[in-house]
């Protein structure tokens, strides 16, 4: 069962406990030794859509960093705050069984500093083709956002983002610098990932303003493009249910990063329901977590949806051969 009708069956049924059957041997170029190998393989490579990745520089010199971007600082001060260049990404990928990994850097304010976490992405793409996909970061609100995207487009990346409407100082629901960033990335068939958060419960270092609702009126100012909501879109893909919504959002994908610190278990399934399985796409925001615990956490989910999104949405949605 590959179809959309299919995988909304499927759904409708959450967990189904003892669906998988043996566990599909790794995917080509993944090692078979990887890290909880007692677990059970999603069907097909797997494809982590939301990795930071940060040079090896930046990581030496992170305090000189912690004055020139406050959400930097605010997310960065503790020095138990976990940072990975691309070395230790493609290490965690190979122990976990991760084919593909989205990459990206850090979203400042500065341009000049979106432009140098751009480079180093170019660079680790460039080096590791087959298993890197490069984002890019800008700074909508600040001159020359729509030349640094398109710089990193012609060099290779293949999307925009995490942006981060708080720590970037715009406005996700107005905001008409973003929609010309928005503009390119619809011509060119490109999509842009965007921080999301709920709008309930304890505050954290990260957690800002961009709840559903401005997630929502992006959207809908932007019908022709795909839009990926990092952290379940704040819960946005409840609104799916929502006649009127599910066509605002028809475009709109929802990742999973963070979601064990955030939701139970049963997250997945219920999002599955509410949104369609065909939307959810597995992001591990690695180095703060592992994709080993999202594994670990969805074990029971049915086969077919599990094998979507870990990796077939995401091959869809980015237009993978």
């Amino acid at each position: 069962m590959s179809t959309t009708q299919d995988l909304g069956r499927l759904a409708g049924k959450g967990y189904a406990r003892g669906a998988q059957g043996p566990p599909p041997a790794a995917p080509v170029g993944v090692r078979g030794d990887v890290r909880g190998s007692q677990l059970s393989r999603p069907v097909g490579p797997v494809i982590d859509v939301h990795v930071h990745v940060f040079s090896p520089d930046v990581i030496r010199q992170r305090d000189s960093y912690l004055d020139r971007d406050a959400w930097f600082k605010m997310l960065y001060t503790d020095p138990k705050s976990r940072m990975a260049p691309a070395e230790r990404v493609l290490a965690e990928m190979d122990a976990t069984g991760v084919a593909k990994s989205v990459i990206f850097g850090f979203a400042y304010h500065d341009q000049g500093l979106c432009r140098e976490t751009n480079d180093y992405v170019i660079e680790v793409v460039r080096a590791h083709p087959d298993r890197f996909i490069g984002f890019a970061c800008v700074s909508p609100g600040e001159p020359g956002a729509v030349a640094e995207l398109e710089r990193c487009l012609d060099a290779g990346l293949a999307g925009c983002g995490e942006l981060f409407p708080d720590g970037q100082r715009f406005e996700l629901a107005v905001c008409p610098e973003l929609d010309e960033v928005a503009g390119v990335l619809a011509e060119r068939g490109i999509p842009v990932l965007i921080h999301a958060n709920e709008p309930v419960g304890h505050d954290y270092p990260g957690k800002g303003r961009n709840t559903p609702g401005p997630c929502y009126e992006f959207a809908k100012r932007n019908p022709g493009l795909d839009i990926i909501f990092a952290h379940m879109g704040g819960g946005l893909f409840l609104y799916e249910l929502m006649t009127e919504a599910r066509r605002v959002l028809s475009r709109v994908w929802y990742d999973t990063s963070a979601a064990p610190f955030l939701y139970r278990r049963d997250i997945y399934s219920l999002a599955a329901t509410a949104a369609g399985p065909e939307k959810l796409l597995f992001g591990s925001d690695f180095p703060l977590l592992s994709p080993l615990r999202y594994l670990t956490d969805t074990e029971d989910l049915d086969s077919t949806i599990r094998g979507a999104v870990f990796g077939g949405n995401a091959a869809a949605m980015l237009r993978l051969g």
